[in-house]
């Protein structure tokens, strides 16, 4: 399935970064909550992708994803993957 990922897609906002700011946890349990809520993003992109709930996705799925950004990553340029790194 092809797909585009829009120019503005974030994996924690603005909003969401000041509320884990404030929480009362520790700094890696700020790292973690962060990388749990992105981690959300990406499994909402896959879940997407493949038409199915997020609860459905198997791990050789998100697996296969990852196979298949970073292949459009390195044929492509990072502004054609979806993840940005």
């Amino acid at each position: 399935m092809e797909f585009q990922q829009q120019p503005t897609t974030q994996f924690l906002s603005s909003e969401e970064s000041a509320k884990v700011d404030a929480a009362l946890l520790s700094s890696p349990e700020k790292f973690l909550t962060r990388l749990t809520i992105s981690s959300l993003r990406v499994l909402q992109q896959i879940a997407k992708e493949n038409n199915i709930a997020i609860e459905g996705l198997t791990a050789q799925q998100i697996i296969a994803w990852f196979e298949k950004d970073g292949k459009i990553r390195r044929q492509d340029g990072i502004d054609a993957a979806f993840l940005k790194w």
